[in-house]
């Protein structure tokens, strides 16, 4: 119990000298109205939230960890300008999504077939998929069970392979990282993770007030079991997905911060242009950190449509 408190003790001084000031609020990326615009899917394992917006072919826009499909929130329309239907859920544990009990609950496995279940829902038998983070995982467990459902592929600074994994923490399941989580959804240490992941995350922190509120409310609302599941089991054995990648036949591109020093392309960039047989005109690599969809919305969305665009 003493070690308990000064655990506490500790989270809590880091957290009270932790300080961030940031820019005004800017009503175009209101978190409330964002939310309201979301869709409902009552999956098997509890609710899950979507955006579903525009017509035409369709592009599934899917997140990682900690975040939500509100990191595409400056993506999303010009997709639709561009003529798509875009679909960006907030996977079950995040983002405006259920957080039910459980553990395995969270594993990629049940992710990608709660996915499926999603798009089967929606009655989308194919579609473009664009990833980030641990959204590759979760996209390489869909792939195994269903390549055909993808017609291209778009990696943005994904979790594919160990050599260039570097997560901002690593935990053993157990007390200490429950107490940790604790800590992120009662307001004792959220800054001082949100803050950890921008530092690292981003070139230039420009986000607003309003721009971190829909990265903050989920764990302030008790959105961390997948979160705990993520940096207590992946993290410590990350799945290999190497005979996955190697079978499909899908077009596929990359687009990735080059200055990302928690997914690293370098040290894996050869063995994933091999074994998904990307050439180097399919490879974009960005001035930008690991958050690309806030650093260079924009310039994704450009390279996105063009990709989309030309025939397989």
């Amino acid at each position: 119990m003493k070690q308990i408190l000064l655990l506490l003790i500790s989270v809590f001084i880091i957290s009270s000298c932790s300080r961030r000031s940031y820019l005004p609020s800017e009503k175009k990326w209101d978190y409330t109205k964002f939310r309201s615009s979301q869709k409902t899917f009552n999956s098997a394992d509890g609710a899950i939230k979507f955006v579903d917006r525009g017509e035409g072919p369709v592009i599934l826009l899917l997140h990682g960890v900690p975040t939500s499909g509100w990191l595409y929130r400056r993506m999303i329309d010009g997709l639709v300008e561009g003529g798509h239907r875009v679909i960006a859920p907030d996977m079950l544990g995040f983002g405006s999504s259920d957080s039910p009990k459980g553990y395995d609950i969270y594993s990629e496995e049940n992710h990608a077939i709660r996915l499926l279940a999603l798009m089967d829902h929606l009655k989308i038998d194919s579609w473009t998929h664009v990833m980030h983070d641990a959204g590759g995982l979760w996209t390489w467990e869909m792939l195994e069970k269903s390549p055909e459902k993808v017609n291209k592929l778009i990696i943005l600074n994904s979790i594919i392979y160990e050599e260039g994994f570097h997560p901002p923490m690593r935990m053993e399941p157990g007390i200490f990282s429950k107490i940790a989580m604790w800590g992120y959804n009662n307001g004792i240490t959220t800054k001082t993770l949100l803050n950890r992941l921008f530092d690292m995350g981003l070139n230039e922190d420009n986000l607003t007030k309003s721009d971190v509120e829909g990265y903050k409310k989920p764990l302030l609302e008790n959105k961390t079991k997948a979160m705990y599941y993520f940096f207590t089991q992946t993290c410590n054995a990350l799945p290999i997905y190497t005979t996955t990648l190697q079978k499909l036949k899908v077009p596929a591109m990359i687009i990735w911060g080059k200055n990302d020093e928690m997914l690293q392309w370098k040290p894996q960039s050869l063995q994933i242009q091999k074994d998904l047989n990307i050439s180097d005109k399919d490879v974009h690599l960005l001035d930008a950190t690991h958050f690309i969809q806030e650093e260079k919305p924009e310039d994704i969305n450009d390279l996105i449509l063009k990709f989309v665009s030309k025939e397989s």
